[in-house]
């Protein structure tokens, strides 16, 4: 999958939302989002890791133990 077809599916799901909202408006977008797509990307990354939370971290840029503490905060560990 490509950066832009990411992008793009993002953007089709933030039209679908705003669409749901029926005129209301959004609040605490960012926050909602981005836990929202850090959960299932942690979950699939440590997954396809052997949940080695050294390699996972690598892979996704993290510090060690920057990714222990999103792992506890999404109730992963």
């Amino acid at each position: 999958m490509s950066k832009q077809h990411l992008e793009d599916c993002v953007r089709s799901s933030l039209e679908t939302y705003f669409r749901d909202l029926g005129g209301t408006e959004p609040n605490g977008m960012h926050d909602m989002l981005v836990r929202a797509v850090e959960r299932p990307l942690l979950q699939f990354v440590m997954h396809q890791a052997d949940n080695n939370q050294s390699k996972a971290a690598q892979w996704l840029g993290l510090n060690r133990n920057t990714l222990r503490k999103k792992l506890v905060e999404h109730e992963l560990l």
